[in-house]
């Protein structure tokens, strides 16, 4: 076989002659398997049993076979999909090993499961609880009527709960097929953030939160979706209110920048602080994450479903800014939206 053929491969490929050694490999597989792999037996150089039995058998049956190889890169594990193949070479039968890059299909389809398996068990408990008292209320507690208020409420209370799982679960799916298309109506940013310090005013003061501004004395405008930008400076204030605790503030200010290296232009950013109990680092890269809580009991509490800041990412994203978060526990925490002015 041409030694430039298997070179003009883009995925890594080995060929195995007929004394069982590897006669050739391209540079994609040398990367994967090392420099020195040209020359040696291929037992000692691909090593793992799948693997192995797959060679065997397209090296002694000439039927075509496949495996499943792991291998670690920057201390990230990678699934390939290895396929041997028999060839004719000049002195005997040979096989040609190839190797498709899996990985993003194997963690799109775990990320599938583990989705499923959140939803299931976020709707579950609430489900289990309408149920229970559902069927009290059939029975023992059918003419007391204390007991069925106090059922009545606690069932509204999850029915909410929900209720706002599944909006939110629409507005992540919705905002997700969105992603891609990028915005291009004007949009004041300064005006949404005043906006939702107004909307949030009546849960700051029932929580004893004190909520200040700063920076929206003049318009900041971008290129966005005003509903979803909105969207995300309430769920961050919001959140900020929630876990703050009574007697804190929450400032939301707004910056501009002429040159920012993060969005590479002109750039407009929003900052909701809190001076609440902080965040561990240690969460923070997975904040963003679906159903990621610091306090799963603490969230489902006060009424969170776990999606907000999975959301907030996604559009973020959408308009081609940035989101940073910064905490240490007992100094609050820091959310800046960055948004590159259009």
């Amino acid at each position: 076989m041409d030694d430039s053929l298997l070179e003009a491969l883009p995925i890594p490929a080995i060929l195995i002659g007929p004394n069982e050694r590897i006669a050739k490999a391209n540079g994609a597989a040398t990367d994967l398997f090392g420099p020195s792999v040209e020359g040696r037996h291929y037992v000692t150089a691909l090593r793992q049993p799948a693997l192995l039995d797959c060679v065997e058998a397209a090296l002694r049956l000439g039927r075509r076979a496949e495996a499943v190889y792991l291998s670690v890169e920057a201390s990230r594990e990678t699934t390939w999909q290895a396929t041997a193949g028999s060839v004719t070479l000049d002195k005997g039968r040979g096989v040609l090993l190839s190797f498709e890059d899996t990985t993003a299909m194997r963690e799109a389809g775990q990320m599938r499961r583990d989705f499923v398996a959140n939803v299931s068990h976020e709707l579950r408990t609430p489900l289990t609880a309408l149920l229970g008292f559902v069927e009290t209320l059939k029975g023992a507690a059918r003419d007391d009527a204390a007991a069925r208020d106090r059922f009545l409420e606690i069932m509204e209370r999850e029915a909410g709960r929900m209720n706002r799982l599944v909006q939110d679960l629409l507005s992540l799916s919705r905002v997700e097929s969105e992603e891609r298309v990028r915005p291009t109506d004007p949009v004041d940013v300064a005006g949404l953030v005043n906006s939702t310090a107004l909307t949030m005013a009546p849960l700051a003061e029932t929580a004893g939160v004190r909520i200040e501004t700063d920076g929206l004395d003049r318009e900041a405008e971008v290129a966005g979706d005003a509903d979803q930008l909105l969207q995300v400076f309430a769920n961050l204030t919001e959140n900020a209110i929630k876990y703050s605790g009574p007697g804190s503030v929450v400032m939301l200010s707004l910056s501009r920048l002429d040159h920012d290296p993060t969005v590479r232009g002109p750039s407009v950013t929003v900052v909701v602080r809190d001076t609440g109990e902080g965040i561990d680092p240690v969460h923070i890269p997975r904040l963003t994450e679906r159903f990621y809580r610091v306090d799963s009991h603490r969230s489902r509490e006060m009424g969170g479903t776990g999606l907000g800041l999975a959301i907030v990412k996604h559009i973020v994203n959408r308009h081609r800014g940035r989101l940073r978060i910064e905490s240490e526990p007992g100094e609050g925490s820091r959310f800046s939206v960055i948004l590159p002015i259009r």
